[in-house]
């Protein structure tokens, strides 16, 4: 069985840190002032299991693209989806499939993924994302042109970064 690694580096939008098992992204967190402080960003279960490899890879050069300004969509890039729920997984591949340069309202993305009026757990499910950037979920905001909230480090003002990182808004 395929070890569980641990990569910390930097990036334009903060230190990034991306746990894999074999061809899957486990979790990836960034938007953070240290390399300590990714590391927190990742879950515990992950960290016990992990071992830290210092090289670069392809995947995390592309991330490094992406924060400093290149187009990527990474939807070529294998998850784990086996934590959540199937309400849960139903919805961020619906939402992996927000094309870049484009968002969906909650509600819509609700719909999209079958939950008509789920617009509320769909934004909870967007908080449980583990791997923002490869599931877009900065890409989902509200039906009234707000762009509602965001889990990650730097809250909202990371969220709008990133749509206008993609030229959104």
């Amino acid at each position: 069985m395929p070890k569980y690694k641990l990569r910390i580096f930097p990036s334009d939008l903060g230190w990034m840190a991306l746990v894999s098992r074999g061809k899957n992204i486990e979790q990836l967190t960034f938007g953070h002032a240290s390399r300590a402080a990714a590391k927190r960003g990742i879950d515990r279960e992950l960290i016990d299991r992990a071992e830290f490899v210092a090289d670069q890879t392809e995947l995390t050069e592309r991330f490094q693209r992406y924060a400093a300004g290149g187009r990527d969509s990474f939807t070529d890039v294998n998850v784990n989806l086996e934590p959540f729920s199937h309400f849960q997984r139903r919805v961020l591949a619906e939402c992996r499939r927000i094309p870049f340069g484009y968002t969906i309202s909650y509600i819509d993305l609700a719909a999209k993924a079958g939950f008509y009026r789920a617009a509320r757990a769909v934004g909870n499910c967007m908080a449980a994302n583990r791997v923002p950037l490869i599931i877009p979920c900065h890409r989902v905001v509200c039906s009234n042109g707000r762009i509602g909230s965001y889990s990650g480090p730097g809250g909202t003002k990371m969220k709008r970064r990133l749509l206008k990182l993609e030229r959104l808004k």
